[in-house]
């Protein structure tokens, strides 16, 4: 495992000495000048134990010295030099040789930082490895879905382009294409400040005047029950006095999703949900990017509301994040 350097500072038991340690490729490195201090040796006594080890071929020296540039004050100069760096074999060897105490405590104290670092290095990597598949598992969810939609429906040129616009605008959010910019597929660039909060009656009266402007049947906009009242409500749950839906990308995302999915309307359900979407954003002053255009295009939001509607109920999380990372600041 390949890793940037990393700069550790051992101080012996007894208090006295101090030096920085370098930490690099799974090894700790000192130079000649820091072993002189460790083991309170003198230069020469070191440097004869340290030829003696790669005289006898205890080690290789190719594979446990390594040059680095480092920079000195030397008066009022900055001056670059070239120092060799010895790994702990080497380290470990002198101190056998010498037959210090302070050997002794600093391999014990190395193994240790050693065994620290490799084992939080296999806990990231790990823990990258389960990322990376839950972010496959997302991306092969959202095929499936667009899958169904193409199975179960005749789409027009523009809820075509919308569906195409849907896969290249949310594939900027994984991190599995090292490519794009390694972002994660979960709930964040969210708004957390909310100027508006939506009401039945509010929500009601915009749709009437989408009923007006638009048009529709007689059954446009009719409750066949009371969920329209308990999609509004959802939104706007909270568990031990937080909200389930925090910022005003989730609490849109989920009130197209809970409309569309709820069937609330004789006839519109999709057309309202959509509107109040678009609306509930607007209201919050979060449909429009800096530059004026809309976070989401017309036509890609035809396509999520296809989406949600041939979408299952247990992909509602999916369906989601795909809504919440297609309108979030960073899109």
């Amino acid at each position: 495992m390949k890793t940037n350097d990393q700069i550790i500072i051992y101080q012996t038991t007894d208090g006295t000495t101090s030096f920085e340690v370098k930490l690099e490729n799974d090894t700790i490195w000192l130079t000649q000048a820091q072993m002189q201090d460790l083991f309170n040796q003198s230069k020469q006594n070191i440097s004869l134990h340290i030829n003696n080890v790669f005289k006898e071929n205890e080690l290789t020296k190719s594979a446990t010295v390594k040059e680095s540039l480092t920079v000195q004050k030397e008066g009022v100069r900055s001056v670059k030099r070239k120092l060799e760096f010895y790994s702990l074999d080497v380290i470990i060897s002198v101190g056998y040789r010498v037959k210090s105490q302070r050997g002794t405590q600093f391999r014990i104290w190395a193994n240790q930082v050693l065994k620290e670092y490799l084992l939080k290095g296999y806990s990231i990597n790990k823990n990258q490895v389960q990322h990376q598949q839950q972010q496959f598992i997302d991306l092969k969810n959202t095929v499936s879905l667009l899958s169904n939609i193409l199975e179960n429906k005749s789409l027009n040129t523009d809820e075509a382009t919308g569906l195409l616009k849907v896969v290249t605008d949310y594939a900027y959010a994984l991190d599995i294409l090292d490519k794009y910019d390694h972002q994660q597929l979960t709930i964040e660039g969210t708004t957390a400040k909310q100027l508006f909060t939506i009401s039945y009656f509010a929500a009601k009266q915009a749709i009437y005047d989408l009923k007006d402007k638009f048009g529709g049947s007689s059954l446009f906009g009719n409750e066949k029950d009371e969920s329209f009242k308990s999609s509004i409500a959802t939104i706007y749950q909270t568990f031990d006095g937080v909200d389930l839906y925090p910022s005003v990308e989730e609490k849109a995302a989920n009130l197209l999703y809970f409309v569309v999915k709820n069937h609330s309307f004789s006839d519109g359900n999709k057309r309202i949900a959509a509107y109040l979407f678009v609306w509930f954003l607007e209201k919050n002053n979060t449909l429009y990017k800096v530059d004026g255009s809309k976070r989401i295009a017309d036509n890609a939001l035809v396509a999520l509301t296809l989406m949600i509607a041939e979408s299952k109920s247990d992909e509602k999380e999916t369906m989601v994040k795909v809504l919440v990372n297609l309108i979030n600041i960073k899109n």
